[in-house]
């Protein structure tokens, strides 16, 4: 039931109009309590959308009651227009909940630069609202699509059998410019945990962290990222902060995992984990190196296990080693030994899906793991039409 899992918490996802093929377009999903608090991340980029910029606002608030989300238009640089509308698009959601738009966080995706149809939009507020559920996660999840061959939930249940149970849910978009700076497209967790504010937005931060902060499709980062995650309180379990933060951090891994295997032409997922680096800076900066090397990922897609271009990427970092103690493997094949040919590359099996590429830095005690994908002529026909 994606963000509808978790107690509190009811959502609707419909077609208003604002893409020209007819499909939903227009996602609301609406905290109904008894507590608010909520947290987001957003993009790194300093070129912000204007649902961005109002959603950073609401934020500081700690509280949010509803979120509406369009895809079919990004709102990004719109000027001071496409901010007006951001805010009519809160003030309408508001207006029909009997919220206050102060707590109304606003997501959009699609092409830069245009402005958004809002004698489409803004009707569509009235009809998400009629169709709120408490079975409508899957209906919003679909809704935030736009390039997305599938939509993307995840579930996460904790507590025991007496009562005590709580859960985290979560709805993601997202198949393209996948290369984030705190979070990764349109993300909405939901949890019907008794969590305040801050809480939230430590264990928020820790996950995207080391998930979508550790997506990585194709180098590009979007103008419209956004993560949110909102509380109801409505199970009435204050969960220890460590077993809560764990769930949250699984919820997005599994999304996080969903987005790279939806990336836009992808024949492969590549695991790309960076072990014996001096410390955790130098393993992150190694494993981005090369899941962004297009040289790498154009082998791969070839199933050509290329270790030398694995080398030229670790080579173009400021992280510690000695060239002549580096170490790869592809698939369990260590193809690279101290910075030289190791054993025979013709016995990497690349057949599958999933490519596992360890670079060993020799320098240290710290790892990290950046998923990327494979470079494919449908990744340059599907993102001619791609934005944010």
């Amino acid at each position: 039931m994606s963000v509808t899992a978790a107690k509190g918490f009811t959502a609707a996802g419909i077609a208003a109009g604002i893409k020209e093929n007819g499909n939903p377009d227009l996602a609301l999903v609406v905290n109904e309590g008894p507590r608010r608090a909520a947290a987001g991340v957003f993009t790194a980029n300093r070129v912000k959308a204007a649902p961005v910029v109002w959603s950073e606002q609401v934020l500081k608030g700690g509280e949010v009651s509803a979120v509406i989300l369009n895809s079919g238009g990004a709102n990004a640089c719109t000027g001071p227009r496409g901010f007006q509308d951001t805010h009519a698009t809160a003030e309408r959601v508001a207006e029909v909940l009997g919220h206050s738009a102060a707590e109304v966080a606003v997501a959009s995706t699609g092409l830069i630069g245009t402005l958004l149809p809002m004698d489409k939009l803004l009707p569509g507020v009235g009809l998400a609202a009629a169709e709120l559920s408490a079975h409508g996660g899957e209906k919003a999840a679909i809704a935030i699509k736009t390039t997305d061959t599938v939509h993307k939930t995840a579930v996460v249940t904790a507590g025991g059998d007496d009562g005590a149970a709580w859960t985290v849910g979560g709805m993601a978009k997202g198949a393209g410019m996948l290369a984030p700076g705190l979070a990764t497209m349109l993300v909405v967790l939901t949890t019907d945990a008794d969590v305040p504010a801050a809480d939230l937005d430590a264990a928020l931060r820790a996950a995207t962290r080391t998930t979508f902060d550790r997506v990585d499709s194709d180098g590009a980062m979007s103008t419209n990222d956004t993560v949110l995650l909102l509380a109801s309180g409505a199970s009435g379990v204050r969960p220890a902060q460590a077993e809560f933060a764990e769930a949250v951090r699984a919820v997005c891994d599994s999304l996080g995992r969903q987005l790279i295997a939806d990336a836009e032409g992808a024949s492969k997922e590549i695991k790309v984990e960076v072990v014996g680096a001096a410390g955790e800076d130098d393993a992150v900066e190694v494993g981005r190196s090369i899941a962004r090397n297009n040289l790498l990922k154009c082998a791969i897609h070839g199933e050509d296990p290329n270790w030398g271009r694995v080398l030229a990427a670790i080579g173009t970092t400021s992280a510690a080693f000695e060239p002549d103690r580096l170490n790869v493997a592809i698939n369990g094949v260590w193809v690279c030994k101290n910075g030289s040919f190791g054993e025979d590359r013709d016995l990497v099996d690349m057949r599958y899906r999933e490519v596992h590429i360890v670079a060993d830095l020799a320098a240290g005690d710290a790892e990290a793991v950046i998923w990327t994908n494979d470079l494919t002529a449908d990744y340059v026909h599907e993102n001619s039409a791609y934005s944010s």
